[in-house]
């Protein structure tokens, strides 16, 4: 799927609940040749195939790339730019220039004192820019500093970096779990809602569901999943979640930072997914506040070496207790709004109370059965919510999990009490 070139539209379920929103009448140059004036709809951006096609169908210079850096603002949200490089500039990360933006504009320098420097991180393909003359044109995750080289306090990947620095030996794995929710462009009405209403059945049958009752917006999680795959994100699968409008992706395993990083892009792959569909996506974690519906999460999951190893379900459980021994902490962090959704009801434990148990939802940190009956595996710390900075939730736990300290043992909860 070419996502620049199509005129995207998503499954009829989406329309059928969809309110009719149409932006102002546009005209442009007549020397476009543009038959319709855009409208744009939930679910639909209609556009003249001739015009987009004209653009598109232009070949890039073979010696030239178009490289896409993104960033994170103030808010936790990804930002972007782009800039011409030659090609041998963007074969590394280390061959990549700077860069550097107006702070000013994103919450994240002064005025008088606005220029923030771009430093590239990670490079991924464009799924939005494909080639076929054997050239990728690329995406870039920086992070961010001032001119002087400090990284900004918004620089939470360079705050992470620090936990995993002299701890490459444990080869930490991350599995990321992100839930999201999708919306009209009202921005109220989630996919298969009624507008001004809510569904007539209660959450239950649209997890992992099929049907054009049930799924709402799959063709925009297949289109992510397709992009993040061409971009080269370890997206490892997708699924309908509980509430209706609300989907999920994996991401993982990822060994140590790189999770934050791909976290991140796929992200920002989503953003422009939902862009080019005419659908709003939020991550809060609880955008529907009233009634029996689920809140949105990031559940992580983590595994180093020595829990992958024969014995390594007591090195799991030794990890456990150190999290409950600051599970304050890791609640600061672990993202805005969560209180709204750790309330012990919807498959959470409560935000007040530490917690674990094997295969227990309702528990902070799950033990699977898997890894109860080999011995040795992963848990999942079911706590983060689904605006959570990845930075800062897999190097707040690597940096919990590594210190030598002697904590108490937490009892396991039973069945009774999930």
């Amino acid at each position: 799927m070419k996502l620049a070139l199509a005129i995207l539209t998503i499954a009829a379920s989406a329309s059928a609940f969809a309110p009719s929103l149409t932006t102002p009448t546009r005209h442009v140059a007549t020397s476009l040749s543009m038959v319709n004036p855009l409208d744009i709809t939930t679910g639909r951006a209609q556009l003249d195939h001739d015009v987009i096609n004209r653009f598109n169908s232009l070949p890039y210079p073979a010696d030239k790339v178009l490289a896409e850096y993104v960033w994170v603002d103030a808010k936790g949200e990804c930002r972007s730019k782009t800039r011409t490089l030659p090609v041998k500039r963007a074969a590394s990360v280390e061959t990549l220039p700077r860069w550097n933006f107006d702070g000013s504009s994103t919450g994240q320098a002064p005025g008088d004192d606005s220029e923030v420097i771009l430093r590239p991180c990670r490079i991924f393909k464009d799924p939005f820019r494909p080639r076929t003359d054997g050239v990728d044109n690329i995406l870039v995750m920086c992070d961010t500093y001032t001119p002087a080289g400090e990284p900004l306090p918004t620089n939470t990947r360079a705050i992470a970096a620090k936990a995993f620095e002299g701890n490459e030996s444990e080869e930490i794995w991350f599995g990321l779990e992100q839930e999201f929710t999708l919306f009209n462009l009202d921005q109220r009405t989630p996919l298969g809602w009624p507008k001004g209403g809510v569904p007539s059945r209660p959450q239950g049958p649209y997890y992992c569901s099929v049907g054009p009752e049930n799924s709402f917006g799959r063709a925009i999680t297949d289109a992510h999943y397709r992009a993040c795959l061409f971009a080269g994100i370890e997206v490892s699968g997708t699924n309908g979640e509980v509430m209706p409008g609300q989907q999920e992706y994996q991401v993982g395993p990822c060994v140590g930072i790189d999770a934050g990083d791909q976290l991140y892009m796929s992200r920002y792959i989503l953003q422009r997914v939902c862009e080019e569909f005419q659908v709003y996506c939020t991550l809060h974690p609880k955008p529907i506040v009233e009634g029996d519906w689920n809140g949105a999460g990031m559940h992580t999951n983590v595994s180093t070496k020595a829990m992958r190893e024969p014995g390594g379900i007591e090195v799991i459980k030794k990890a456990i207790y150190k999290l409950a021994a600051k599970h304050q902490e890791h609640i600061a962090v672990y993202g805005e709004g969560n209180e709204l959704r750790l309330t012990g009801k919807h498959e959470t434990a409560s935000i007040d109370q530490f917690s674990f148990g094997v295969a227990n939802r309702g528990a902070s940190v799950r033990i699977g059965r898997d890894t109860e009956s080999e011995g040795m595996g992963y848990f999942e710390d079911r706590r983060p919510s689904s605006n959570a900075d990845p930075y800062l939730v897999t190097g707040k736990i690597m940096a919990t999990i590594m210190e030598d300290v002697d904590v108490p043992e937490v009892k396991a909860l039973d069945r009774a009490e999930a």
